[in-house]
Order: C-alpha cells, then sequence, then structure tokens
C-alpha cells in the first residue's frame, strides 16, 4: 500500500479521530465518517476496530503498510510491551521530531522539510524522514531555513498538545531529544493493543 495521499480531513471522519500530524484542519463541524450514510449507526466487527487502530497510525506518521509491518517486527523482537515499543519507533522518526518541534504544522510538511535538505541533525545535514533520532540528539533547522516563511509561521503558531520528551528552541530552531517518546506521548487516542492484536498473525 502506497503511502496516503488522498483528502485528509475525509480520512480523519473516516477514522472518527482528530489527527495532529495529518491536518490542522478540525472535524468539529462534521464530526461522522464520510458519505451518504455517514450519519448512519455503524457497527464494527473485531477485525474492523483493530484496523482502525492500525489505519490511525499510517495515516497520522505518514507511513506505509510495509514500513508500519517492519516497525512493528522490530518492536515484538524487543523488550518491553510491544505496543509501547511500537509508538516509540514511530514518535522518533525525524519528520515527526520536526513536526513535534513546532518547525511544521503537519508531518507530511516537515517530511518536505526534511526531502529537500532544510534538517540537520547534530549539526549535519539528514534528509531522510525514517531517520531515527536517539536521545540527547540536537534536530535543527539549517541556518540558510530558519526564516523559511511556512517555518516562521508554524514557529509563531500555537500548538494544542505539549511534547515532554523534547526540548525545544525556537528562536535557533533546534530542539533535543531529552528522553525516549512513550505511549503517553501521543497527541490522539489510540488503543495501541488492537494494532499489537491486528499484526500477531501477520508478521
Amino acid at each position: 500500500m502506497s503511502r496516503y495521499t488522498g483528502p485528509r480531513v475525509r480520512a480523519m471522519r473516516a477514522l472518527g479521530v482528530q489527527l495532529p500530524g495529518l491536518s490542522v484542519k478540525p472535524i468539529e463541524k462534521r464530526p461522522f465518517p464520510p458519505g451518504q450514510h455517514g450519519q448512519a449507526r455503524r457497527k464494527f466487527s473485531e477485525y474492523g476496530l483493530r484496523l482502525i487502530e492500525k489505519q490511525k497510525l499510517c495515516r497520522n506518521y505518514g507511513v506505509t503498510e510495509g514500513q508500519l509491518r517492519r516497525l512493528m517486527k522490530e518492536a515484538l523482537a524487543a523488550r518491553g510491551p510491544t505496543g509501547q515499543r511500537l509508538l516509540e519507533l514511530l514518535e522518533s522518526r525525524l519528520d515527526n521530531v520536526v513536526f513535534r518541534a513546532g518547525f511544521a504544522r503537519t508531518i507530511p510538511a516537515a517530511r518536505q522539510l526534511v526531502n529537500h535538505g532544510h534538517v540537520a541533525v547534530d549539526g549535519r545535514k539528514v534528509d531522510v524522514p525514517s531517520f531515527r533520532v536517539r536521545t540527547q540528539q540536537v534536530v535543527g533547522l539549517r541556518e540558510k531555513s530558519r526564516q523559511l516563511p511556512f517555518v516562521v509561521a508554524s514557529v509563531q503558531a500555537a500548538q494544542s498538545f505539549q511534547t515532554s520528551w523534547l526540548s525545544v528552541n525556537a528562536a535557533e530552531r533546534s530542539a533535543v531529544v531529552v528522553t525516549a517518546p512513550d505511549a503517553a506521548s501521543v497527541p490522539f487516542t489510540v488503543a495501541v493493543q488492537l494494532v499489537v492484536e491486528f499484526y500477531s498473525q501477520r508478521v
């Protein structure tokens, strides 16, 4: 499955949750699934419920099915709760760190910053959005990129969620990963155990 490039608000309405990494547009005006029968009562099977939770992660973090499957395999092989480890791996992606630091309004915008070579980790340019940022590493925008109009607008916009595992210096356009992210860091509601169950027979 390729990365999702369709209507973002429609995707959030289908999943029934605001995904801050996908879009800044709210779904409150029409908080029901899209389509002719969107307001009808819907009953989901156990598979359907697990699929929805899995799709939340794919849509918010902008990862493909193959990428999420590989991360799940890594989480299963690691020590500790699998779900928590999976969320830590997703939150540690460079594009997500740039987004959570406030240098971009969404993860797709942050991914574009990374792809175009505007981001450095510990002073070295990194243009791979899936790069995994480690504890105590410094993520920042390169000097020539700090005053890009959409970066300035993003820094000035107030975020509706806190990122306790990052220490951000907005003026310098840099952030330090203070601690490893955890499940409580995720800025939207997700039943990660259902995601683990979804992949339990598939990896």
